[in-house]
């Protein structure tokens, strides 16, 4: 019995390694901006405590079972004896005054981290964003706030300079979200009818992954976004494409899945800059085709998953708004080719 309760926490322990492995460049202890350093840091003071505390409980449990073993039978065990009591309740008393001094001493230091974490609200954000959260997908909207006409909408990807504030401005349209990007910061809920801010900044160049960290409905585990950390001229670069109007498509195949795309049911729901449609119930879909994920981050954007999405997303993400729809195989490859076109 005792090799098999051993067998079994080997494997919870290869299983937890195994885990942990397969997260990813997604993880609270592996900070890539200042919030997520002093979060980083915090952790690891309250690991180190919690441990240390730990390891003391056991080793006096193990004491004290040890002594009793070897006790002698000569004295009945429930007679006063305040040589053999008193030792006992030293302990005791030890170990509540040691309990007080390491509960105040980590509440102070969260208090600290706190402090820390909201300094960068007071610092001018170069960059806003609005974030709004959808069933179950993310809204991402560059805002200018003095040419409002440069404003840019994306979705599911988040691109940062590395080394500027950013503001995000987290709203829900359906029900309570809550926006967590581990690699720079905890996480922040939007509520319904109630916007909240958000400040962070990257200094480490990758890209990290975020998701939704409140259970949402049925699709929440799938309501996945990227974030990518990367340098001023490669975000300006990203953004300004973003901005411009795909040019209209050439050949008579990807003229053929734009005349589709814009009189079917697709234009009541996305829209695509340039074409004279406006639906706002799903992601805007002026890049699509740049965009390395579709279906909240859940399929890679190749032709073969878009094909699928567009024909069955509920095979892929049950309870969505998006419907079913039933093409000819020539016009869903005709769709399928204008919209990887667009980027």
């Amino acid at each position: 019995m005792r090799y098999l309760r051993l067998a079994i926490v080997i494997k919870v322990f290869v299983a937890a390694l195994l885990l942990a492995a397969c997260g990813g460049n997604q993880s609270a202890v592996s900070p890539a901006g200042v919030q997520s350093g002093h979060l980083d840091h915090l952790w690891w003071i309250f690991f180190y405590v919690t441990a240390a505390v730990y390891v003391i409980v056991m080793a006096v449990l193990a004491v004290a079972f040890f002594r009793r073993r070897r006790a002698s039978n000569d004295t009945p065990p429930d007679q006063k004896q305040p040589a053999r009591d008193a030792g006992p309740e030293n302990v005791v008393k030890a170990g509540v005054a040691l309990t007080t001094v390491i509960v105040v001493a980590l509440l102070l230091v969260s208090f600290r981290t706190g402090k820390a974490i909201n300094q960068l609200s007071d610092v001018p954000p170069q960059l806003v964003i609005k974030v709004t959260g959808h069933q179950w997908w993310w809204e991402i909207e560059y805002q200018d706030e003095t040419y409002p006409t440069l404003n840019m909408m994306t979705a599911n990807e988040i691109h940062v300079p590395v080394g500027t504030p950013v503001k995000l401005q987290l709203q829900s349209n359906d029900v309570i979200h809550s926006l967590w990007m581990p690699n720079m910061h905890g996480k922040k809920d939007l509520i319904p009818i109630y916007p909240t801010t958000f400040y962070f900044q990257a200094d480490t160049p990758g890209t990290y992954w975020g998701q939704c960290a409140e259970f949402c409905g049925y699709q929440h585990a799938k309501m996945r976004f990227q974030v990518v950390a990367e340098s001023a001229d490669d975000f300006n670069r990203w953004i300004e494409g973003g901005r411009k109007t795909p040019p209209p498509p050439t050949d008579a195949e990807t003229i053929r899945g734009r005349d589709i795309f814009t009189t079917s049911v697709c234009a009541q729901c996305h829209t695509i800059q340039g074409t004279g449609t406006g639906g706002r119930v799903g992601p805007n879909l002026t890049h699509v085709g740049s965009r390395p994920f579709i279906a909240g981050a859940t399929l890679e954007n190749t032709p073969e998953n878009m094909a699928k999405w567009i024909t069955d997303p509920h095979q892929y993400k049950p309870g969505i708004r998006m419907p079913m729809n039933q093409y000819s195989d020539e016009d869903l490859a005709a769709l399928v080719k204008y919209l990887q076109s667009l980027k």
